[in-house]
C-alpha cells in the first residue's frame, strides 16, 4: 500500500514523542495532561532540523538550584510528655544559717522532786567579827513578863470623889515606864448635863509625862437612867523613880465646868488595876 508523506511523517513523530516523554518525566510524580517543554523542543527540532541527530531530544545539562523557599508556619505545641523517673539522691548541702528565735513556749508541768545532792565541802573559816558593846543590864533587857502586877476586887463603891483603890508596885529600874489600866464597871446616875471623871495617880499625883491617864463620862439627860457599863481606861507614865510606887485609881468631877454626877464604881463583876514595867517608847 502507498502512504502519503504526511502519514509517514506522523508515524515518525509518534515514537519521538514517546521518547521525549520518557526523558522529561524522570521524577517520581505522575504526568499531567500538559505538554512538557521538552516535548515542544523535540518537535521543533524534528520539523526544523530533520537532518540533525535526535539526541537533542534527550535531557540536557542540569540547571542551578532555585532560591530556597520561605519557612513554613510553626506547628502547634505537642502534648506534655510524662514525668521522668526520680534522679539519684544528691550530696548533702551545707548547714544553713540559724533562723530567728521563736516565741516562748507554754510553761511545762512541774517535774518530780530530785534527789538530794552531795554535800559540798566545808567552807573556809570566816574572819573574826568586831567586838560588841558591853551588855546593859538595865531596861534594854526588860521584857513584858519580867515585872508586872494586878490588883483585883469585887465590890461597889458609891463615892463621887476620892480614891477608889490603891495598888502598890515595886519598880526595878529608873529608865523604864509604867503601863497601867483599869477594867471594870462604871456609871453615872440621877442627873442631867452632868459629868464624872476617873483617873490614875502615882504616889498621889497624876502622871505628867506624857500626860494624865483618865476617862470622863458625860450625860445630857439621865435623871431616870441607871445604866451600868463595863469601862476600860489605859495609858503609860514616864519619869517614875525606881522602888515602891503607889498606884491609885480615883473618881472626881470633870474639868469641863459641868456639875458632878452621882458616880458608882464596880458592880456585879471583878474590877482590876493592872501595872507593868516596860521599856520606854522610841523617840
Amino acid at each position: 500500500m502507498n502512504l502519503s508523506s504526511e502519514t509517514l511523517l506522523i508515524l515518525l513523530i509518534l515514537p519521538l514523542i514517546t521518547m521525549c516523554s520518557g526523558t522529561s518525566n524522570k521524577s517520581s510524580k505522575p504526568a499531567d495532561n500538559k505538554v512538557s517543554p521538552v516535548w515542544t523542543k523535540c518537535l521543533v527540532v524534528i520539523f526544523l532540523f530533520p537532518s540533525q541527530s535526535l539526541s537533542q531530544c534527550y535531557g540536557g545539562q542540569p540547571g542551578t538550584n532555585g532560591i530556597p523557599g520561605m519557612h513554613g508556619m510553626p506547628g502547634s505545641p505537642g502534648a506534655p510528655g510524662r514525668d521522668g523517673r526520680d534522679g539519684t539522691k544528691g550530696d548533702r548541702g551545707s548547714t544553713g544559717k540559724a533562723g530567728p528565735q521563736g516565741p516562748p513556749g507554754l510553761q511545762g508541768n512541774k517535774g518530780p522532786k530530785g534527789e538530794p545532792g552531795v554535800q559540798g565541802p566545808t567552807g573556809q573559816k570566816g574572819q573574826r567579827g568586831e567586838k560588841g558593846e558591853s551588855e546593859n543590864t538595865g531596861a534594854s533587857q526588860l521584857s513584858s513578863h519580867m515585872n508586872w502586877k494586878e490588883c483585883t476586887w469585887k465590890s461597889g463603891d458609891g463615892k463621887d470623889s476620892g480614891v477608889i483603890q490603891n495598888c502598890e508596885f515595886m519598880k526595878n529600874f529608873t529608865d523604864t515606864t509604867l503601863h497601867v489600866y483599869f477594867a471594870g464597871n462604871l456609871r453615872i446616875h440621877g442627873c442631867d448635863d452632868c459629868c464624872s471623871r476617873w483617873y490614875f495617880t502615882f504616889n498621889g499625883a497624876e502622871c505628867s509625862s506624857p500626860g494624865s491617864i483618865d476617862g470622863a463620862f458625860y450625860m445630857k439627860t439621865g435623871r431616870n437612867h441607871d445604866l451600868h457599863r463595863h469601862r476600860h481606861i489605859e495609858g503609860h507614865c514616864n519619869n517614875i523613880h525606881r522602888g515602891k510606887v503607889r498606884v491609885g485609881f480615883w473618881v472626881g468631877s470633870c474639868n469641863t465646868g459641868h456639875k458632878s454626877a452621882d458616880a458608882f464604881t464596880g458592880w456585879a463583876t471583878m474590877s482590876r488595876i493592872f501595872i507593868e514595867e516596860v521599856s520606854k517608847a522610841q523617840q
